[in-house]
């Protein structure tokens, strides 16, 4: 008897079968697996970190702490990059060793760059030495080899923006700070420096018990207090008071800010007693008759502006906006399960994608253009503005030559002092006028004012001889 071969059908439904199963089963293995994955991220995501070593208050060593985070550390060492964008960052320059400083990369100067500095900052050891900033990983050694540890007597104040100080201050202090913190200001640098090992640690911004983040700079702490004081609010405690949004901003601000050396003692201050913006600042330093040196030329009582991101982000749409210094120059990214904060610190340009489009959704050519435009315009109104000092300056000399006496000088070195002070303001700060345009535009443009203020006060004087063409007379 024969058996009947399976008609056409039939072995059409065996095949159709055959393929469902062969689909199902797959995708019941891609579900499997996706569900073992999820799974495996959270139970990742419940473990941030393993605690391999502990972590205390005595814990300087940045690799240390990178045993619990190697991430963050591993960011944390990137910091040596050198990446030059348009208007910011260090050009890798080689260098001979020397037994007095051995750095073999060194970075672009400033005042070779554009000589109008040192006739800015004559007789100031800025004339000597200011180069292009570096990264986190250079802070303390450039600091330790400038020119103008040769050239003037530098505090141990210094160290405050230069090196993991948070330690040093306990130490130094018995257990206190604050104690630790006078002390360390008031001694010579190279005495000073003996007390530190590090540049910027985890420590000088997390608790090493909750890693949450602290300020643990004196400086800025008293800063903050006064600052608050001026706008009402009594007994400012930064690290009680601030958010943590906030914080995320307070740390950078430890030393991204404008300070003085008070009294004999050098101890760092934050001139916030006012406000932030430049002639308030400006305005404490009137009143406290202090002057940072008597300028070479013109024997005008000079002020120098040091690295004010703070108080400058302070006027800008950013800070407006609730956006803290870490969400652009730290931010967030992805490592697995895990969501951390990059610790790669560097300018947003560099990370554009990350920094820029998780709020702005334009391409990244269109937002670096934005950037770009904003900083040459502030770099040429700078300029300007530079033109202007040193047309003043020029007149002072001028004038001094031709025999005129202090109190017939005083108007127009009066107005050098602001002048110069508020373009320092933009031109120490190192955003190119981004962190607040508008506000970088208003500060060069009374600069300028003031320039020609003082030019126009010493065309009063009888038998002047400009050195340079008159500005128009208001």
């Amino acid at each position: 008897m024969n058996t009947p071969n399976p008609s056409p059908s039939h072995s059409r439904l065996n095949v159709r079968f055959f393929l469902a199963a062969a689909v199902s089963s797959l995708v019941a293995v891609g579900a499997l697996v996706l569900l073992m994955n999820i799974f495996e991220r959270k139970q990742e995501a419940k473990n941030p970190f393993f605690r391999v070593v502990e972590l205390t208050d005595e814990t300087t060593d940045p690799a240390v702490w990178g045993k619990n985070f190697p991430m963050q550390y591993d960011d944390y060492r990137r910091t040596v990059d050198m990446v030059r964008t348009r208007h910011g960052g260090s050009d890798a320059l080689p260098r001979t060793p020397t037994q007095a400083d051995p750095r073999s990369i060194v970075s672009q100067s400033k005042i070779e760059e554009d000589t109008r500095l040192k006739r800015m900052w004559a007789g100031y050891a800025f004339a000597a030495d200011f180069r292009e900033e570096r990264g986190h990983a250079y802070m303390l050694e450039d600091q330790a080899y400038t020119e103008r540890q040769r050239v003037a007597k530098q505090p141990g104040a210094c160290l405050n923006c230069h090196a993991s100080m948070y330690t040093a201050y306990r130490k130094v202090g018995d257990g206190d700070p604050f104690a630790g913190f006078a002390k360390l200001c008031a001694m010579p640098y190279a005495e000073a420096a003996k007390h530190v090992e590090h540049p910027i640690s985890c420590i000088d911004c997390h608790d090493p018990a909750t890693m949450a983040l602290r300020v643990s700079r004196p400086a800025f702490i008293e800063g903050m207090r006064n600052l608050k004081a001026s706008q009402g609010v009594k007994d400012y405690d930064v690290n009680r008071d601030a958010t943590r949004q906030e914080m995320r901003s307070f740390v950078c601000g430890q030393c991204h800010v404008e300070y003085y050396f008070k009294g004999s003692e050098k101890r760092l201050t934050y001139p916030w007693h006012n406000g932030l913006k430049v002639e308030q600042i400006a305005a404490y330093y009137d009143n406290a008759g202090f002057k940072d040196w008597t300028h070479a030329d013109t024997g005008a009582p000079a002020l120098k502006a040091q690295h004010p991101e703070f108080e400058m982000w302070n006027q800008g749409i950013h800070a407006r906006s609730g956006v803290a210094c870490a969400d652009c120059h730290m931010p967030y990214k992805r490592e697995g399960a895990h969501k951390i904060s990059s610790h790669h610190v560097r300018s947003p340009l560099l990370d554009i994608n990350r920094s820029c489009q998780t709020c702005h959704k334009w391409p990244e050519q269109e937002l670096r253009a934005r950037v770009e435009t904003i900083q040459d315009r502030t770099y040429k109104l700078r300029n300007v503005a530079m033109d202007a000092l040193m047309e003043l300056i020029d007149d002072l000399k001028a004038a001094k030559a031709a025999g005129a006496g202090d109190e017939q000088l005083k108007a127009a070195r009066e107005a050098q002092r602001h002048a110069q002070f508020y373009l320092d303001f933009v031109e120490a700060e190192n955003s190119t006028g981004f962190h607040a345009p508008d506000e970088s535009a208003r500060i060069l443009g009374e600069s300028i004012d003031f320039s020609r203020r003082g030019q126009n006060s010493l065309r009063r004087l009888p038998a002047f001889t400009p050195a340079t063409a008159a500005p128009a007379v208001q």
